[in-house]
């Protein structure tokens, strides 16, 4: 169809089978903050969620991609360690020399190997955070500060070196924060609303800069952040977006009037084909189709300061993607690189981790859609999680049942249904039970973060 510039011709955009299907993708936060690498260790948003302590927050942020706002608060531990390592003297913008230097030595089809490898679907570049740097030579440059933007054209080169291992390639924008236009330092979350630029001349900007990621680079994912000056006419971008690339997607951070919502996100008041909680998830199956983001660590941009007791074990990532799957999400797992473009190992063997599991049960992840239910259990108290594909249903055990014969509660299968663990083709025995069905491995399974089964013909459900 062809889209017209209104709210209810853009909001029939469907959502596009491919970002449905593809469960996992990559972000990627890199930029002049990547040169630090620093943010004091204050742990993970989700728990400023729970306290609403946003002063606190962020005058300890631990996102090392806020370090620019954050050595701008006084007495911050970002502003003690900017100050004892580079002097008082040294602007965040003279990072720019050191980035474009270091950023030379950057390998894309390395990245791509490794994206491809554990098996993700798509991957998301920030091409501006919220310092406003440009990591491509924009046919619209920044007005305030010159050659304010990576010598190398990195999104070009990132967009390239995905789509050639068969990755679909999206961009991060951020379109409610640019320091260079809007300098308010942030310490609590109502200053946001006063820090996003409401000028046409930031509205001219930000709108060239999306129209330019969609001509030159055709972004599959218009993953905007924080929010959006009021005065754009965000319909007709979505429809010029949709008209050209009718499989794009477009998140629910382009807010126009700045409301937080109960779950600590911003509310979206526009048209969206997914939520994106950030460091949080959903306890239930979702219509709308949404997307967590979170980091490998408690950062988006590298931090040097996170060990591996900082960032999430194999065994929660595994369980954190079966359970967002069930519920009709994604999970957008970010990675920090170092200036250079290195992956930090810490990161890079998480990613393995999680792709190694893939290897053998992507059949319960990928491609699938939520069942009547998301969560089960077993007779001893393993978490289960329900997808289904086809005639199939994968019922993934988030643990190791303790022995070789284990109850799943609640399904309902007929004669003639087949049971195998994926990773073995032999079916498997069972027996139906007043509360399921009981399932008889032929030896307990070794220790691992989850299993999935897969149940052919799909059964039916009783609590």
């Amino acid at each position: 169809m062809h889209y017209q510039p209104t709210y209810e011709s853009v909001s029939r955009h469907p959502l596009p089978a491919w970002f449905d299907n593809a469960k996992f993708g990559i972000f990627i936060h890199w930029g002049l903050y990547s040169v630090p690498g620093w943010a004091p260790l204050a742990g993970e948003l989700s728990e400023t969620l729970a306290t609403g302590d946003w002063a606190k927050w962020f005058a300890n942020n631990p996102y090392a991609e806020w370090y620019m706002n954050s050595m701008r608060i006084e007495g911050s531990p970002t502003q003690r360690y900017h100050q004892q390592t580079y002097g008082a003297d040294f602007r965040y913008f003279d990072f720019v020399e050191e980035f474009n230097a270091a950023a030379q030595q950057w390998n894309p089809d390395a990245w791509a190997e490794l994206f491809q490898r554990v098996h993700a679907r798509y991957a998301v570049l920030t091409t501006k955070h919220h310092d406003g740097f440009l990591l491509w030579p924009s046919q619209t440059p920044n007005p305030y500060l010159a050659n304010y933007h990576a010598r190398r054209n990195l999104v070009s080169e990132f967009v390239n070196a995905i789509r050639r291992r068969g990755l679909k390639a999206g961009l991060y924008y951020s379109g409610g924060l640019d320091w260079t236009f809007n300098d308010t330092v942030i310490q609590h979350i109502a200053d946001i609303p006063k820090a996003v630029p409401q000028t046409s001349d930031y509205v001219n900007y930000a709108n060239a800069h999306w129209y330019e990621l969609i001509d030159r680079y055709e972004t599959m994912i218009l993953w905007n952040d924080i929010a959006y000056p009021a005065a754009a006419n965000l319909n007709e971008l979505f429809a010029y977006y949709y008209n050209k690339l009718p499989e794009g997607v477009v998140n629910n951070r382009f807010t126009q009037r700045f409301q937080l919502g109960a779950d600590g996100n911003i509310a979206a008041d526009n048209f969206y084909d997914f939520e994106t909680p950030e460091y949080s998830s959903f306890s239930e199956i979702r219509a709308k189709k949404w997307e967590t983001c979170r980091g490998i660590g408690a950062s988006f941009g590298y931090n040097r300061n996170e060990g591996p007791e900082h960032h999430i074990s194999v065994e929660n990532l595994i369980r954190l993607l079966v359970d967002i799957v069930s519920k009709n999400g994604n999970l957008l797992l970010n990675v920090g690189p170092m200036a250079d473009g290195t992956i930090p190992e810490l990161q890079r063997e998480r990613l393995l981790g999680l792709g190694e599991w893939l290897d053998v049960n992507g059949e319960a992840i990928f491609d699938t859609k939520p069942w009547i239910v998301a969560d089960g259990s077993t007779d001893d108290g393993v978490a289960v999680r329900f997808t289904c594909k086809e005639t199939n249903l994968f019922a993934t055990l988030l643990d190791t049942p303790k022995s070789h014969v284990f109850e799943i509660k609640g399904l309902r299968c007929t004669d003639g249904t087949v049971i195998q663990l994926l990773g073995s083709s032999a079916p498997l025995e069972w027996h139906a039970t007043d509360a399921g069905i009981v399932v008889t491995l032929r030896e307990k399974l070794p220790a691992a973060p989850a299993h999935a089964l897969r149940i052919t013909p799909i059964p039916t459900y009783r609590a």
